[in-house]
């Protein structure tokens, strides 16, 4: 029955098509029908909008934008390093800087966010997750990732084996720089010896042997003394006085020495330069002679002090703006060109203590040394890339109203969107604060810090406190924690930015090994044999 019934719908189905087929067969098709399209008109609301407007524009700029490819087209390569500088602190101190002008703060540009080429860097060590300054920054300088405290080794050989790390050291693009006839500086407001600003010129199974080592190694100062590529380094500004002089020496701000071997490397540094300058103070740098091309300050006998602080200086200390203009309107004088890395060291520090003003305003100051640097030197042969070595435990957290205070205790909106008068309470109905850290001390038990290592009283403190009567905004105050650590808060491991111009520049776009950077410079200088 199925089949039958199956069979004569078959039938009726081929009859009907044979039916249309023989129907109208001399007949044109029939046209389609085509809508009719009409123009679209964006509304004058969304045409007129400055955001509209600027979006656009910026759209045309882009579009305008070239490269410089060439091999050896940078003359001259500046390396800067936010210590610490992770995307949030890059978020907040853009707010912060936008703030201090008078303006809401959140469409605010720091200098280095104008620069044309953008991406990110993955920062971990051979063997950590979240990484230190020794081992990101021997990525970018020798080319390859290495272990965490250790500068400028090979990553097989253990932390502090003095031994071991003998014939696996690694050269540093200073070093290279240097054997192409250019002039080399580093800057920086932590110690000169310290590992960010070590990692240029020393090579070190442990970065803490500022001024002493074991057996087998040679201690950080004194590496930077006889460094000997080249002429060797041009220009030296920073803090770590105490590691250049022995203990029995006390020094223009009454600090004493650190070394044991009774060497003095300051005089050991004016007798290898005859011709250059050596500063301590906010008077002599002012006074260095405008045709010097050799240059050591050391302006601190530990770290220099936070931006925010410097004016309390004994003797007086330089801005990394000042210092960045000073170096490289000495390095300038080679017609070969130069190496300079500059670094905001006491980022970090602000981090590790807890304080996001300290931080903030250390990056406001980088991202001026940074804009003196896009003044002074030339798009064409002069490449620049604004990065960091690791990121911090910092956030930017609950949903305060356009152009609250970055600093301040959080302000939200009501339910029409407009700003409240008083702080919003958490569940324990206390205020809390726009940016915070996942870990660290918290604002209560903060005991002393001491050479950029927090110090604390105990940790039993820690724990939420009522806001409501504490200014947050002020220079003093420190953020609470989530995770109470005795240690200070700690590092992250996120990626960080990496901001450029110049020759080479868009080649660090995109998601790259933070060893990339090194390669990048050495394209762009031609700096590899």
């Amino acid at each position: 029955m199925k089949n039958t019934a199956k069979f004569a719908l078959t039938t009726l189905t081929v009859a009907m098509l044979a039916a249309c087929s023989d129907d109208k067969t001399n007949d044109a098709p029939a046209s389609p029908v085509v809508p009719e399209v009409k123009q679209l008109e964006l509304p004058a609301v969304q045409k007129d909008s400055a955001w509209f407007k600027e979006a656009k524009s910026a759209v045309t700029e882009d579009l305008a934008r070239t490269v410089n490819a060439n091999k050896g087209a940078a003359k001259n390569i500046i390396l800067f390093v936010g210590d610490g500088m992770g995307i949030s602190t890059v978020t907040a101190a853009r707010i912060l800087e936008g703030q201090m002008q008078g303006g809401m703060g959140e469409e605010h540009q720091i200098s280095f966010e104008t620069l044309p080429f953008v991406g990110l860097s993955k920062t971990y060590n051979t063997n950590q997750q979240t990484p230190d300054s020794a081992g990101t920054m021997t990525a970018m300088t020798t080319g390859v990732k290495s272990k965490a405290g250790v500068l400028n080794i090979d990553e097989s050989v253990a932390r502090q084996d003095c031994t071991g790390s003998q014939g696996k050291e690694l050269t540093t693009i200073a070093e290279l720089a240097e054997l192409k006839g250019k002039s080399t500086g580093i800057v920086s407001t932590a110690r000169i010896t310290h590992a960010t600003p070590a990692a240029v010129y020393a090579k070190s199974p442990d970065r803490d042997y500022e001024y002493e080592a074991p057996a087998g190694c040679k201690d950080i100062a004194l590496q930077m003394i006889e460094f000997a590529a080249g002429d060797g380094l041009d220009v030296v500004m920073g803090g770590g006085r105490r590691n250049f002089l022995p203990n029995t020496l006390v020094d223009v701000e009454g600090k004493k020495g650190k070394r044991k071997d009774n060497r003095n490397l300051v005089d050991e540094w004016k007798t290898k330069n005859p011709g250059g300058v050596y500063v301590e103070t906010q008077a002599e740098f002012d006074a260095i002679p405008a045709t010097s091309t050799r240059i050591m300050g050391l302006f601190n006998d530990s770290h220099m002090r936070y931006e925010a602080d410097r004016k309390n200086d004994v003797k007086g200390e330089p801005s990394l703006s000042q210092m960045t203009a000073k170096s490289i309107e000495a390095l300038s004088k080679n017609d070969k060109g130069y190496f300079l890395m500059v670094e905001a060291g006491r980022i970090d520090h602000g981090h590790h203590a807890g304080s996001a003003y300290n931080a903030l305003t250390d990056t406001v100051e980088l991202a001026k040394a940074v804009k003196v640097a896009m003044d002074k030197t030339s798009v064409e042969d002069t490449l620049i890339i604004v990065t960091a070595d690791h990121s911090h435990v910092f956030t930017i957290a609950g949903y305060p109203t356009r152009g609250n205070p970055i600093l301040g205790k959080v302000v939200g909106n009501n339910a029409n969107g407009v700003a409240q008068n008083t702080p919003v309470l958490a569940s324990d109905n206390m205020p809390y604060t726009t940016v915070g850290y996942l870990n660290g001390l918290g604002y209560a038990s903060l005991g002393s810090e001491t050479d950029g290592d927090v110090r604390y009283n105990s940790a039993a403190d820690a724990g939420r406190k009522d806001l409501t009567a504490v200014d947050t905004t002020s220079p003093g105050f420190h953020q609470e924690a989530l995770v109470p650590l005795s240690g200070g808060e700690t590092h992250a491991g996120e990626d960080v930015g990496i901001f450029s111009r110049g020759p080479g520049a868009h080649l660090l776009t995109g998601t790259v090994e933070q060893n990339f950077i090194f390669h990048v410079m050495s394209y762009a200088g031609d700096l590899l044999p």
